[in-house]
Formats: C-alpha cells, sequence, structure tokens
C-alpha cells in the first residue's frame, strides 16, 4: 500500500483522534473502556498538535492511522529524560493494519529524533496486551527497559506500562 507520512493537518484532527480512540477501545486498552478518562486525551489531537508533533499515515485523501512525536524535552513526554524524543499514541485504523502504516509512522520519528541536536534514543510506553507493537518495536531495535516501567495510576495497583528505548 503507498502512502505518505506527513504533519497532520487540522482539519484531520477528528479523524485521527477518533482512529487512535477507536484502536484503544476495540483493541481492550482502557481499563474503563468508554468512561475512561484517557479516551478524551486520545481524541484531544489539537491538545497534542499544539505541544508536540503528529504525524498521520494517509493515502488517497484518507488518514490511516498516526503518532505522538515528542522531541527532546517536550511538554507531552512521559519518561523522556534530558536528550531523548519520545514516540506516544500510536494508532492505525483496523482496516489499515499490516500494511506497514504503523512501522513507518515509528521510523518517522526515529528520523525526526536523529535531526534533533543531542538527541541520543527515543523512548516509548507501551501496554503489556499490545504484543504486535511489541513485535515492531523490537524489530526496529528497541529494547526492553523494564528499571523505567511505571504506573500512570499509581491508586491502581495493575496498571504497569512497558518501555522501551531506542539508542541512536
Amino acid at each position: 500500500m503507498d502512502f505518505a507520512i506527513r504533519q497532520a493537518t487540522d482539519d484531520e484532527y477528528d479523524t485521527l483522534g477518533e482512529i487512535t480512540a477507536q484502536a484503544y477501545l476495540r483493541d481492550g486498552l482502557l481499563d474503563f473502556g468508554e468512561d475512561d478518562t484517557y479516551l478524551g486525551e486520545l481524541r484531544n489531537v489539537a491538545k497534542r498538535a499544539a505541544a508536540a508533533q503528529v504525524l498521520v499515515a494517509a493515502a488517497d485523501g484518507q488518514v490511516l492511522g498516526g503518532v505522538t512525536f515528542v522531541p527532546s524535552g517536550g511538554p507531552m513526554a512521559d519518561i523522556a529524560r534530558p536528550g531523548e524524543a519520545e514516540i506516544r499514541m500510536l494508532a492505525v485504523s483496523r482496516p489499515a493494519r499490516g500494511r506497514g502504516a504503523g512501522e513507518a509512522l515509528v521510523r518517522a520519528c526515529v528520523d525526526r529524533a536523529r535531526s534533533v541536536e543531542g538527541c541520543t534514543g527515543v523512548v516509548l510506553s507501551t501496554q503489556r496486551a499490545m504484543r504486535s507493537a511489541h513485535r515492531l518495536y523490537e524489530r526496529l531495535g528497541f529494547v526492553r527497559t523494564p528499571d523505567r516501567d511505571w504506573n500512570p495510576l499509581p491508586e491502581l495497583d495493575d496498571i504497569t506500562l512497558l518501555t522501551y528505548r531506542l539508542t541512536l
């Protein structure tokens, strides 16, 4: 499938927000389903775009998926340390899965990180259930960093995000 990776445009924010929200919902990645407060964050692409770089994979005028790239020190970073970029909220629509859009989005983030002066690595958080994403990250050279695993909701014991890092 031919597609382009580029910066998201304002008129694509709602579409990408819904793709991201539906990916998390349909894959069972939100502990509270439709009532999960994180669902609003997933849909709010405009907020992300104001604080980071939002990239989309697009083909024939359609958004297939997207990702948020947080350059070194960006306000949307969850786990990045000084000199690290972070990848967040990678999602591809169900019909577009398996065609390389997710990999192309991750590679675009890595390329952007390499262009950031002083950036030595790219980090990301992922859920245990995201096994296909884990395989993608590992295939691209990311390695697990269990010492950086974390819980975004400390009041809940059973939510631990796994972390990965790619050294540039």
